[in-house]
């Protein structure tokens, strides 16, 4: 039997054939999960329901199916982790605030009933900023997750939890949402792999909203292949979901193996690397480096109006949520942190006229940037334009001017959330202090095959998904 220490970072696609060949047990690695959580959470806050029974029970199950030949595939028998908005039958939904605290869905979010049938185990429902309003991570109800690099450094959000749990070794796939880039945000600041595909390519349905046309749901994991794998479970058309594409949904896993030399990747330099700090540009550059060394061709490339696309999205975010939550605005406004009550009520005066003009403007920066892609296969940025701050602190310093650390969290992501195109961040070094950088690599919409085969042959190329915290 191999010790929980042995289990607790290995990948799914590690631990999908050691499960295959029964030299492992889908229990076994339940328990190696279990142990690791109990262990670290209390100091971790990353969970806010521990589904450890039903947990227990299908690990037997799935014991008893790989056994008698019944195999699934790589999900088969694999612990999972659901960012809590992500709808669970019979298991409560909090959403990380206590308006939800008593919700019990009476059935699962499309994409779960998908991760299930692909034969993951759902281990139970991870902490996030409530709500998902807010790219921090803080969670004032039920504890904000620890950096596991540094444990006063904040963890990013809004899918804490998921990016927390996973560089803590405690669970090896993990669901996150991403409206201004709330899968990217923690993927990069603890160190981990996280996809935004492409608007509609994963249903929402039964996924708690904060804002409907800019909402994605995609998987989390500690390595590009592991994101492949669940992107393949949860992807495809949900006659649920209105947004959800029909475009078939290509082999993901196999298409990392293609190769990557001869691809253009552009980088949008006078946009994406100003205002950055001195590690992050440093890691930045250095994996340009290798990116050409693997055979991509890099060009600059200019993307104008960045800051135009932060205005749209709130633009259009704003009323999204204010509408969500209006009754328990008018009802439990002590509920909210008050920086979310603040967001929230202030948007529900926003005019309706400048909300069509904010989806206006939204058509016509998608627009262009679909144009500039006509040049490239890939765009390469940053994740993030700093590391991890230290939880309180509300401004960072960059190139000694004083900024707000919230807007400069989702700078650099919340475009593609504007125009729906997929994007990765994958780890690319550290800084001085020993705080991951994530790179971010977004492609055209619906080409996710092409953003993971490149992330990939970085991936294999550098050390970095290798690195662990001394938890």
């Amino acid at each position: 039997m191999m010790s929980p220490n042995d289990l607790s970072y290995l990948t799914i696609a590690e631990l999908a054939p050691l499960l295959q060949e029964r030299k492992l047990s889908p229990v076994e690695l339940m328990l190696a999960c279990l142990e690791r959580i109990h262990s670290l959470d209390d100091r971790l806050h990353t969970f806010i329901t521990l589904t450890e029974e039903s947990a227990m029970e299908e690990a037997r199950a799935a014991e008893t199916a790989i056994s008698s030949g019944d195999y699934r595939g790589p999900m088969h028998g694999i612990p999972i982790g659901l960012k809590d908005l992500y709808h669970t039958r019979g298991v409560a939904t909090t959403a990380g605030s206590p308006i939800l605290k008593e919700f019990v869905p009476e059935e699962d979010a499309t994409s779960v009933a998908k991760l299930k049938k692909a034969g993951g185990i759902v281990l139970g429902k991870l902490n996030l900023f409530p709500f998902a309003y807010g790219a921090t991570g803080l969670n004032p109800h039920y504890g904000t997750p620890g950096n596991p690099w540094d444990m006063e450094r904040l963890p990013g959000g809004s899918s804490s939890g998921s990016g927390v749990a996973l560089m803590a070794g405690m669970i090896p796939a993990a669901t996150g949402s991403d409206t201004g880039g709330s899968i990217r945000i923690p993927a990069s600041l603890c160190g981990v792999v996280g996809i935004k595909p492409t608007y509609g390519r994963v249903s929402r349905s039964g996924v708690i909203p904060l804002s409907w046309s800019l909402d994605h749901a995609g998987p989390m994991a500690r390595s590009v292949e592991d994101c492949a794998i669940l992107l393949q479970a949860m992807a495809g058309h949900d006659p649920k979901d209105d947004s959800s594409s029909t475009r078939p949904v290509p082999d993901y896993r196999a298409a990392l193996g293609q190769g990557i030399r001869g691809l253009r990747v552009g980088v949008p330099r006078a946009q994406f690397f100003t205002g950055l700090q001195d590690g992050v540009r440093t890691a930045v550059e250095k994996a340009l480096v290798v990116l050409e060394e693997l055979g991509l061709f890099i060009q600059e490339i200019d993307i104008p109006n960045l800051d135009e696309f932060g205005a749209v999205s709130l633009g259009i975010l704003g009323p999204e949520a204010a509408a969500y939550h209006q009754q328990w605005l008018r009802e439990r406004p002590d509920d909210y942190p008050p920086d979310v009550l603040n967001r929230l009520q202030a948007s529900m005066s926003i005019p309706a006229v400048d909300y069509v003009m904010a989806q206006q403007s939204r058509t016509r920066l998608s627009e262009r940037l679909v144009h500039i892609m006509e040049q490239v296969d890939l765009l390469v940025t940053p994740t993030e334009p700093m590391t991890a701050p230290r939880i309180g602190d509300t401004t960072v310093v960059i190139d000694g001017e004083e900024r707000p650390a919230q807007g400069l969290l989702t700078l650099l992501t919340r475009p593609f959330n504007v125009t729906g195109m997929p994007a990765i961040s994958v780890p690319c070094g550290f800084d001085e202090q020993g705080l991951p950088v994530g790179l971010q690599i977004v492609g055209r919409p619906f080409d996710e095959a092409t953003v993971l085969r490149a992330a990939h042959a970085y991936e294999t190329a550098t050390p970095w998904h290798t690195m662990r915290p001394g938890l």
